[in-house]
C-alpha cells in the first residue's frame, strides 16, 4: 500500500520541478530575446540603449503639399536638438572606419542638424513609417561603399523597431542580404564601384591605388543579374572613377584615366563615368521581368582641404557651411551633371517601357557638410594603418541619416501618385 502513494507525491514532485524549470527557461528565453541586439554593448544611460520613443512616430501623415510642392534638393541645413536618433552603442551595424564616436571624435555637434529644404519642411525619418511602406517588399543598394555607408545607416535607423538577421547567399562581404522578418522585408548591398564590368589590371598601379580595366560597355552580371526580384533598387557611383584605369569598349581599348601609358589616350575621369552609368542603365531598361523603381542617388562630394587625399589632405570642419558660403563647381559639378544627363537619357527611355526612375538628389545638400566625414577618427591613433584621412564617407550617427529622409519622402510620394491613379480611374 506504500508504494502507490509514494509513486504519486513523487510524481507530483517531478512534476512541479517540470513546470518550474520551464517557466524559468521561457522567462530567461525572453530576456536573451529581447536584450540580444544589445548584447556587444554596455552603457550605464538606458537612452543610449532605448532611443527616445515616440508615440506620433507610428501615425502616417499624407497632406497634397507635401507631395507636390517640395522640391528637397535644396535648402540649407538647421540645428535638431533632437538628434542622433541611435548611437554607435546601440547599433552593430556601423563599419568601423566610419564609427567616428568609438575612435575618439571629440566633437559632437556635426549629429544635430536636418536638412530644410527652401520653402518647405522635410519629416525626419520615421523608421514605422518607413517599414510599414515596404512592408513585403525588398530594397537593394547597388554601388560602391559610401552606397554601403547608406544601407548601414538605414539599418540603424531602423534598429528602433527592428533589427535584421543576415540571410545572405554567400559569405562574401560585397553582396549582403538582410530580412525583416516581421515586415516580410529584404534589404541588400551589391558591390560594384564602377558599375559596369571591371578587373583589377595591377594593385599598385601608378598611383598605388590599382590600375583596373573597365568595360564601359558590357553589363556587370553581379547585380544585373539578380534585380528582378527587387521593388526598389539605388543606384550609386563616383569616387572610384578617381582611381586609373583602362577603358574598354568593344573588346579593345579606346584610352585610359591616368594610366601613364605611352600612345594611349588620356581621357577625364567624366568619360569613363558617363558611359559606364549609360551601360548600368541600359542594362535596368533591358531586363524583361523587372516591376521595381530605380532610385539614382546623386554623387556625394568629398571634402578634401589643404591637400590632395594621398597628399595629407583633411576635413576638420565642425559645422555645416551655409549655401552661400560654397559653390557646386569644377570636378563636382562636372560628376552631378554627367550624372544628372544619363539618368534623363535613361528615364525618357525607360518610360516607354513602363519603367520608373526617380532622384534622390542630395549633392547640394551633402556639399554643405564638410564636418561629417571620418577624417582620422575611424581607426585608433595608435594603430599602424595605411589608411588616409577618409573625407569621402561619412560617420555614423551623421549627416548621411538625412539620405533616409529623402528616400521616405519619395516612397510616400510613391504611395501618393498611385492613390491619385486610383481615384482618377475611379
Amino acid at each position: 500500500m506504500e508504494f502507490p502513494l509514494r509513486n504519486n507525491r513523487q510524481n507530483i514532485i517531478n512534476k512541479k520541478n517540470i513546470s518550474i524549470l520551464i517557466a524559468i527557461t521561457l522567462i530567461l528565453f525572453t530576456i536573451v530575446r529581447l536584450s540580444y541586439p544589445f548584447l556587444k554593448y554596455s552603457s550605464k544611460n538606458p537612452e543610449e540603449i532605448y532611443p527616445p520613443y515616440h508615440a506620433e512616430d507610428e501615425s502616417i501623415k499624407i497632406k497634397d503639399q507635401d507631395y507636390e510642392k517640395c522640391d528637397i534638393s535644396t535648402g540649407e541645413w538647421v540645428p535638431n536638438p533632437e538628434a542622433p536618433y541611435y548611437t554607435n552603442k546601440t547599433c552593430w551595424a556601423i563599419h568601423e572606419h566610419q564609427n567616428c564616436m568609438k575612435y575618439g571624435r571629440p566633437d559632437r555637434d556635426f549629429m544635430k542638424w536636418k536638412w530644410k529644404p527652401d520653402g518647405c519642411d522635410l519629416p525626419v525619418f520615421n523608421p514605422y513609417q518607413f517599414l510599414d511602406i515596404v512592408r513585403g517588399k525588398s530594397l537593394a543598394f547597388i554601388g560602391d561603399s559610401v552606397g554601403r555607408n547608406q544601407m548601414q545607416s538605414l539599418i540603424c535607423l531602423l534598429s528602433r523597431v527592428e533589427y535584421p538577421i543576415d540571410v545572405s547567399y554567400t559569405p562574401d562581404e560585397h553582396f549582403k542580404r538582410w530580412s525583416y522578418v516581421s515586415y516580410n522585408f529584404t534589404l541588400a548591398h551589391y558591390w560594384t564601384p564602377f558599375l559596369v564590368k571591371a578587373k583589377e589590371e595591377d594593385p599598385n598601379g601608378p598611383t598605388h591605388t590599382g590600375l583596373f580595366n573597365l568595360y564601359l560597355d558590357e553589363f556587370d552580371e553581379s547585380w544585373t543579374n539578380h534585380i528582378d526580384e527587387f521593388d526598389y533598387i539605388v543606384l550609386n557611383a563616383g569616387h572610384w572613377f578617381y582611381r586609373p584605369a583602362m577603358y574598354y569598349e568593344k573588346g579593345r581599348i579606346v584610352g585610359c584615366r591616368f594610366c601613364q601609358i605611352p600612345n594611349i589616350t588620356d581621357f577625364p575621369k567624366t568619360y569613363g563615368f558617363r558611359r559606364a552609368f549609360k551601360t548600368a542603365f541600359k542594362a535596368i531598361n533591358s531586363l524583361e521581368n523587372f516591376k521595381g523603381i530605380t532610385f539614382l542617388r546623386t554623387f556625394a562630394p568629398s571634402h578634401f582641404e589643404n591637400g590632395l587625399w594621398n597628399q595629407g589632405g583633411n576635413c576638420v570642419r565642425q559645422r555645416p557651411f551655409r549655401s552661400n558660403e560654397t559653390l557646386m563647381e569644377g570636378e563636382n559639378l562636372d560628376l552631378y551633371m554627367t550624372q544628372m544627363e544619363e539618368y534623363r537619357v535613361a528615364e525618357r527611355e525607360g518610360k516607354k517601357k513602363g519603367f520608373r526612375f526617380r532622384l534622390i538628389d542630395t549633392t547640394q545638400a551633402m556639399l554643405l557638410r564638410p564636418d561629417g566625414h571620418p577624417s582620422r577618427y575611424g581607426h585608433w591613433p595608435h594603430e599602424n594603418v595605411t589608411l588616409y584621412n577618409d573625407c569621402v564617407h561619412w560617420c555614423l550617427p551623421g549627416p548621411i541619416d538625412s539620405w533616409s529622409d529623402f528616400l521616405l519622402h519619395l516612397l510616400k510620394m510613391e504611395g501618393w501618385r498611385s492613390h491619385k491613379e486610383r481615384n482618377s480611374l475611379a
